[in-house]
């Protein structure tokens, strides 16, 4: 009976680690005030705005693990897609877009 309830319990800790979200994943207050939702989406993870003149739209995907993530950033302003990043420090995303990697602009988006 003791094993059982030890297997049991053991079987749903793995269950529940192996069901937990990368930390990238929330919502994320963006640097003009906007709300940006970060969801899981077919293997990587899609950037959307909840808030704000172009709430709705998707503006990126990004890939990775722990604190690292890359991809590509959409400006909604002008619908230009670049490679972009986001690194993860904390409740601190800095989100970096670039062109040909040498001009780049970032921002600092913070959970909400």
């Amino acid at each position: 009976m003791i094993r059982t309830l030890i297997l049991a319990g053991a079987m749903a800790l793995s269950a529940s680690l192996a069901c937990a979200e990368e930390p990238i994943v929330g919502n994320w207050k963006t640097a003009s005030g906007e709300t940006a939702q970060i969801a899981s989406c077919g293997g990587s993870y899609c950037v959307t705005l909840k808030t704000g003149k172009f709430a709705g739209k998707k503006i990126g995907t990004l890939a990775g693990t722990g604190a690292t993530y890359n991809g590509e950033i959409t400006d909604p302003k002008n619908d230009k897609t670049y490679s972009g990043s986001g690194s993860l420090s904390g409740n601190s995303l800095k989100m970096k877009g670039c062109v040909l990697k040498v001009l780049c602009k970032s921002q600092t988006w913070t959970r909400l």
